[in-house]
């Protein structure tokens, strides 16, 4: 019996990507998750995924996940190849040029959820 599920398999082998594992929350978005509870990040996720990545066609697909330290659903999204639909492809075999559908997106802000999890747990600054 398997103990891990697609998304801790998927994290872990995504965590060997050099570039994806250079990915972590700075202490200021550590706090800022735990000042505003897993709750209401994970409703920002949504909304992000929702907006930026659920569509069948976005114009600026690659661009559209801020890669700077501005909000821990952005950072998370790099780190598990969920910031675009060509690293959704890549990555987790999510079909380009359809609308995500609902258990998609709930994949996906699975995935994003419990990196921050993971991140807010470490003692990586």
């Amino acid at each position: 019996m398997n103990m891990y599920s697609k998304e801790d398999y998927l994290l872990k082998k995504i965590s060997k990507s050099k570039f994806r594992n250079s990915f972590h929350l700075n202490s200021k978005l550590k706090q800022y998750s735990k000042e505003k509870g897993y709750e209401v990040i994970k409703k920002h996720a949504y909304d992000f995924i929702n907006k930026r990545v659920k569509p069948k066609t976005i114009v600026n697909d690659g661009k559209q996940t801020p890669m700077r330290q501005v909000h821990p659903v952005f950072i998370a999204q790099h780190a598990t190849a969920t910031c675009c639909r060509k690293c959704l492809y890549k990555w987790h075999k999510i079909p380009m040029n359809t609308v995500l559908d609902t258990k998609q997106v709930d994949y996906i802000v699975d995935i994003i959820m419990k990196w921050i999890e993971k991140e807010i747990n470490s003692s990586i600054k």
